[in-house]
């Protein structure tokens, strides 16, 4: 299933830096999709904005027609999506990072459900790699038509929450999160755009019978690149030679991706990604929740995961998360700029209840993981 060598575009086709600028209303650096900043989009009964979604793209998402070669990684937000970009970036390249340094991400890997999709996809070259946030109720039945390869990527839904409250103070077609405490209310209920980080999951996790998919974690990833990288070859029959492996072992480091422009999304204007509020490579680390949560938000959360989740494990890889350990105070430090003083003019989220505030007693949390090595 590999390509033979770099990426390329077919003649005469216009990088998409250069289609967001040509094709007002279509793609997000353009007069109306700015206009659509405020826009949020419901779509099978979840959120999305509207600057990035239109019901005519959502509903194209909806049925495209995968071709047996396609290969979709399938994430919900903030859990490792980027990451599985440029790794399958270098599998499907043997190891050359030229595409991975020359054409930025969403054209290598496009967005499924996003505006700018049908302009993107005539310059994949196949295998092609798609990219999606869409629940698999939305995806599934034209992927069961198909033979089509899924590699779904999940991630500590703590650190999930964690790393896309920042994400809403970077990014402008966002709601206004309000605080972390606010946020984290929302996000277990479910009303954050892109719906619930639980239905997501498990929607997911019940197409193992039923399509071409294999699971990873962002946990794994941190634990072992190399390994998970040979998994992933043998899954899409792209031989991984160690010449490959060395190649994609050092692009795939959190420090060069946080230095590589087409991964970092350095080239959004500002209009769109307000830079000065952090960095979209933020920290990549497991476990940076517990600078965040409380005592009180910890035992919360671990309540609504049993209760959600309870014994689910990810099929091939070792359960990540595993039993409640006891919480332990937070650390310092962080490579970004803080935005903790920052003001903002954006729509704030619906009312919700009240959200909650932490005790002085300690409570549980999820286990210790090994030392970080690898981003997002």
């Amino acid at each position: 299933m590999c390509r033979g060598g770099p990426a390329s575009r077919p003649p005469g086709r216009l990088p998409l830096l250069q289609l967001f600028k040509a094709s007002p209303g279509r793609v997000p650096c353009s007069g109306r999709a700015m206009e659509r900043m405020e826009v949020t989009e419901t779509f099978a009964g979840i959120s999305l904005p509207g600057h990035l979604h239109t019901q005519e793209s959502l509903g194209f998402a909806a049925t495209f027609p995968f071709r047996p070669t396609d290969v979709l990684i399938a994430t919900y937000p903030k859990s490792g999506t980027t990451w599985m970009q440029e790794i399958l970036t270098l599998l499907f390249s043997r190891g050359d990072a030229v595409p991975a340094k020359t054409i930025p991400n969403w054209e290598r890997a496009p967005w499924l459900e996003q505006i700018y999709f049908r302009d993107a996809l005539p310059a994949v070259a196949a295998p092609r790699l798609i990219t999606t946030h869409l629940p698999a109720r939305v995806l599934a039945p034209a992927l069961q038509q198909s033979k089509a390869k899924v590699i779904y990527v999940a991630r500590n839904p703590k650190d999930v929450a964690v790393s896309f409250y920042h994400f809403h103070r970077l990014a402008k077609f966002l709601p206004d999160p309000g605080s972390f405490d606010t946020f984290l209310t929302w996000f277990l209920e479910g009303t954050v755009h892109y719906g619930s980080w639980f239905d997501h999951v498990k929607g997911w996790l019940g197409q193992r019978q039923l399509l071409d998919i294999i699971y990873v974690t962002y946990e794994e990833l941190h634990q072992d690149l190399r390994g998970t990288a040979q998994r992933l070859s043998t899954f899409l029959g792209c031989p991984l030679g160690p010449e490959t492996l060395g190649a994609l072992e050092q692009h795939c480091s959190f420090a060069a991706m946080r230095d590589n422009a087409m991964a970092n999304y350095s080239l959004i204007p500002p209009e769109i990604m307000d830079h000065s509020q952090g960095c979209f490579m933020r920290k990549g680390v497991v476990g940076d929740w517990r600078d965040h949560f409380s005592p009180l938000q910890n035992a919360l959360f671990n309540r609504r995961y049993q209760e959600e989740m309870g014994d689910s494990e990810l099929p091939g890889t070792p359960h990540p998360w595993g039993p409640p350990q006891p919480w332990v105070a937070p650390t310092l430090g962080s490579p970004c700029p803080s935005a903790s003083s920052a003001t903002h003019s954006r729509s704030p989220m619906p009312p919700h209840p009240a959200p909650v505030h932490p005790p002085a007693a300690p409570c549980t949390s999820m286990p210790p993981h090994p030392a970080p090595l690898h981003p997002s």
